[in-house]
């Protein structure tokens, strides 16, 4: 019997459906089960990604020819040599840009109405007021990485009259997007923005892109918000950076060591906003997934390479 393997717990509700799509095949949820092997070794496909997974696509015997990946990020994947071994490679974009887009713009107001100061100022009643008030009105925000979730917050900063700079690699003209820019014109937005969004993918070339370097060229007025990875920043120069008043803040949502350690000195300091890499989470997420899921399922089923968000090895993403 063909099978279809989710090695993360997906909700039976999903599943249910799939199964009425593909009445003939095997679904199953693998979830947090130990005993990987029996099954994974029958898995024509596999939904989501675990380390555990690879062995069984990559063995001589395998039967794996699809991996569709449950997030948008697969830079924890062995792209080359699944692609050697001729197993296509999917992922479900399109299932975040609405609620990190929302992140995104929870951070720049929190900084710019100072709501994490008065938040803190709330937990120890504490009546004061949190210094000058800015507005994200009429501001600049340069996005770094335009892709899905990157013009969906440049469509939403239109909403608050914001200047809207981008960079992506082709420097292909975008919606929304006032200035767009190749990686050659990043020192020029970096320069000219007052929030610095990253959404890119983390390849061998944005390992590290935020350094030093890129810190020092920020306006001391301005904030980063990293939604992209961790591994996009050298963390130890984004502290120096907020430690030398380089820049005026950061918003977190990803960190190079996940969970953040408790010693970390991220952790104690005023301008920077954490969350727990849970920036794309929503209460619509299993919807969408399993909505491009079941687009590229319907190409499989007819004879055909599943297309919607495929994976280029080359480019990483």
């Amino acid at each position: 019997m063909r099978t279809v393997v989710f090695v993360q717990q997906v909700p039976e509700r999903y599943l249910e459906k799939i199964r009425q799509t593909i009445p003939d095949w095997r679904v199953v949820n693998l979830g947090d089960q130990e005993e990987w092997g029996p099954i994974l070794s029958e898995a024509e496909i596999i939904c989501g990604w675990r380390p555990e997974a690879a062995e069984a696509c990559l063995r001589p015997a395998s039967r794996v020819k699809w991996v569709q990946a449950w997030g948008a990020g697969v830079d924890k994947m062995p792209l080359n040599a699944l692609h050697r071994a001729g197993i296509a490679v999917t992922t479900a974009s399109g299932v975040h840009p609405n609620p990190v887009s929302e992140t995104v713009f929870a951070m720049m107001l929190a900084f710019s109405r100072k709501l994490h100061v008065s938040v803190r100022n709330q937990m120890r009643k504490l009546w004061q007021v949190s210094g000058d008030l800015g507005e994200i009105h009429n501001k600049t925000i340069g996005i770094v990485g335009v892709g899905a979730i990157g013009a969906e917050i440049a469509r939403l900063a239109k909403a608050f009259g914001m200047r809207v700079l981008g960079v992506r690699l082709s420097g292909k003209p975008a919606d929304h997007v006032d200035r767009m820019f190749d990686l050659g014109g990043l020192a020029t937005v970096l320069k000219e923005s007052d929030f610095v969004v990253a959404s890119m993918p983390l390849t061998d070339r944005t390992r590290h892109m935020f350094s030093r370097e890129q810190f020092k060229e920020m306006k001391d007025t301005a904030y980063f918000i990293n939604v992209s990875r961790g591994a996009t920043v050298d963390t130890e120069a984004l502290v120096a950076a907020l430690r030398n008043k380089e820049i005026a803040g950061a918003g977190l949502d990803v960190f190079e060591q996940e969970p953040l350690p408790p010693d970390h000195p991220l952790w104690e300091m005023d301008n920077v906003i954490i969350t727990p890499h849970n920036g794309g989470v929503t209460d619509r997420y299993h919807d969408r997934a399993t909505e491009i899921f079941l687009q590229n399922l319907q190409s499989y089923l007819q004879g055909e390479e599943p297309s919607l968000n495929r994976v280029d090895p080359f480019k990483q993403y």
